[in-house]
Parts: C-alpha cells; sequence; structure tokens
C-alpha cells in the first residue's frame, strides 16, 4: 500500500490541534477520494501488529477515532518520532476510543479473551499488551456518509471505492496475521471478515462472530450479551437467541484457541 503517512505528514503537522477537532478530513485536504454522498478520509491506521494473536475488527474508524489518530501523530511527529512509530502511537491510542471501549473491554472479558491470551483483562491489550492485538477495521480509513459515520449502508462490497479499501487493507492484513483470532464487531465487521473467510485467507474456526458492536447505540445488545438485562425486557430490535448462540460459539473457540496456545508454549 502507498506511504500515506509521507504523503499527508505535511497537512497534518502544519495543522493546528484545533483544525483537528474541528474537521478530521481539514476541510478535504486528507480526502482519498468519493463517490455519491460517500468520502474515504486519510487518519493514521495503517499500522498493523504482526505479533497480534488476536484481531479486533470494526467497520470504520469513525470522526471521533480518526481526530484521535490524527492529533496523537501530529504529536508523535512533532516530537522527532519516526513515521513507523508515530503510526503505531496512533493505532493504539484511537482505535476504539471514546465510550465504546469501555463496552468492548466488557464483552471481550465476558466470553473469555483475556484468559485466551494469558492475560489478566482485556483492558492491557491498550497497554503493556499491546503486541498481542491488532486493532482494524473493515475499512482502514474513516468514510463518512453525508457527513456522518459510514455505518455500513450501502454495502461495502457493492461500492468499489470501499471494496478497493477491502482489498488492499483487510486482505493484506489477513495474509500478515493467518493464524490470529479474529472478532468482528457487529454483522457489517462481519460481513467483511467472512469475505476473507470465503476467498481462504482465513478459516471460519478462527473467526469470533456475533459480538454487538460496541457503540452506544447497540446498548441494549451489549447489556443483553453481557448478562445484564433479563430476556422478558427487551425490545423486538434485540434477538436473545442468535446472542445467546453467538456468545456460546465465541466461548467455545476462545477455549479452543486457549488449548491451542497452552500447547504451542508447552
Amino acid at each position: 500500500m502507498s506511504d500515506f503517512l509521507a504523503r499527508f505528514a505535511p497537512v497534518i503537522t502544519a495543522a493546528s490541534e484545533a483544525e483537528i477537532r474541528e474537521d478530521p478530513t481539514l476541510s478535504g485536504r486528507l480526502v482519498l477520494g468519493t463517490v455519491g454522498d460517500l468520502t474515504v478520509s486519510y487518519a493514521p491506521f495503517e499500522h498493523v501488529v504482526p505479533t497480534a494473536r488476536i484481531v479486533i475488527v470494526g467497520i470504520t474508524p469513525g470522526a471521533e477515532q480518526a481526530r484521535n489518530a490524527l492529533l496523537e501523530v501530529r504529536r508523535a511527529l512533532v516530537a522527532g518520532a519516526s513515521h513507523p512509530d508515530a503510526l503505531a502511537r496512533a493505532k493504539v491510542f484511537a482505535s476504539f476510543s471514546g465510550p465504546m471501549r469501555n463496552a468492548l473491554v466488557a464483552m471481550l472479558d465476558h466470553v473469555g479473551v483475556h484468559r485466551g491470551l494469558g492475560v489478566a483483562g482485556a483492558g492491557s491489550l491498550w497497554t503493556t499488551h499491546a503486541h498481542l492485538v491488532h486493532f482494524t477495521s473493515a475499512l482502514r480509513f474513516p468514510v463518512f456518509r453525508a457527513g456522518e459515520n459510514y455505518r455500513g449502508n450501502p454495502s461495502l462490497l457493492r461500492v468499489p471505492l470501499l471494496r478497493a479499501q477491502l482489498d488492499e487493507g483487510l486482505a493484506e492484513e489477513a495474509r500478515i496475521l493467518p493464524h490470529a483470532m479474529w472478532v468482528p464487531c457487529g454483522p457489517k465487521a462481519a460481513e467483511a471478515v467472512n469475505e476473507m473467510v470465503r476467498r481462504r485467507h482465513l478459516s471460519a474456526g478462527q473467526v469470533l462472530d456475533g459480538m454487538p458492536h460496541p457503540s452506544g447505540a447497540n446498548a441494549e445488545r451489549i447489556a443483553y450479551f453481557l448478562g445484564r438485562s433479563l430476556r422478558e425486557g427487551l425490545s423486538v430490535k434485540t434477538d436473545p437467541v442468535r446472542i445467546d448462540a453467538a456468545r456460546e460459539a465465541m466461548m467455545v473457540k476462545l477455549a479452543r484457541f486457549g488449548e491451542l496456545a497452552a500447547g504451542a508454549t508447552a
């Protein structure tokens, strides 16, 4: 993939932090492409962790994550960091940042990801155990629809501008991390990861499908996934049978993953 940071570093470092917070596209100066009401904009999310044993996949970085990544990469570059170091710092700092991180950590711990990885809790994947995780998205760079965060419609598999990101970004990461466990957050991310299975970059057994996306819009599904709400009180938008089945399947796959990891280190 092209060296995007080399291309955009002068633009990012010349911008003020206030400009970045105001508009993560920097008035269009970071835009990579548009089609209809869809816009793809650059943010520094291209770092890949080759030692990762688990890959956590969202749909696309949202505006908040884009701002955080741009602010952190700017700080790193201004302080004299190399491009690879700046990208690594930005990726960990911004990935699933904001309120969704707490929900994501809670769900990962609930199904036992920390036990499969041999760590005390999933929160350490952003700190002391960042070498064990690769955070990514079906679409590596932020996508906006009519100025709002893209939420999966139209399908990323049907729009050439978006599918190109999948082909160049997620497919590359699947080739680099073919033996890790992959956790797509929500059905749209799962659609992309399962496309990697269809292409035989990954196997179905290593995909922990079925976790709700950790956004606030999924609060009810997340609460049920975590056992914090009863089936009787759910609205019609939440399918408890599907969530129960997904949670159980994830736990089974994670137990197997832990056994394989223990065997590899024995």
